[in-house]
């Protein structure tokens, strides 16, 4: 049976985010990097803007300004506070998502889970357990896999049940 048009559009957007988060792996010790007192402070002090200051273009209290500081140091800043002092220090808030491994390994692994429990494969067992199964039988088993067990249920407690 060929892939339904749904699942082709999910494998090439998987394909789309794994290159995208291939890059962001690759560089997320420098993207984690948060100056040590903070975005917001540290960039506010860099611009020679004070609290005061910060806080009025943000239309709210210097303490509120000081309670944002420290809750982002903590990391429990809320991200439409960081919006609003990005805004008013002309800057781009970004909030990643990094995958720890690419979407379609996450996505390959699962489906042969579910075809595991679904087909009682032994192999499949060895193959998530000690990786002794030949890259040549992984794939056959992954078309089959593919197949037969559509996206939309491989993350169900149960699989297809």
């Amino acid at each position: 049976m060929p892939l339904s048009n749904r699942q082709n559009m999910r494998r090439l957007a998987r394909s789309k985010l794994d290159k995208t988060g291939s890059w962001l792996r690759e560089n997320l010790t420098v993207l984690r990097a948060a100056p040590h007192g903070g975005w917001v402070a540290s960039i506010r002090d860099a611009l020679g803007m004070s609290q005061a200051d910060l806080a009025q273009r943000m239309g709210q209290s210097q303490s509120a300004l000081a309670k944002l500081e420290m809750s982002e140091r903590a990391g429990t800043a809320q991200l439409d506070s960081l919006r609003r002092a990005a805004h008013a220090m002309d800057c781009e808030l970004i909030v990643l998502m990094v995958p720890r491994q690419p979407l379609q390994n996450s996505v390959d692994r699962r489906r042969l889970e579910v075809y595991s429990e679904l087909y009682d494969k032994a192999a499949v067992h060895m193959k998530l357990e000690d990786q002794s199964m030949s890259p040549e039988l992984m794939q056959v088993m992954l078309r089959d896999a593919e197949e037969s067990i559509p996206d939309n249920v491989l993350w169900r407690k149960s699989g297809l049940g």
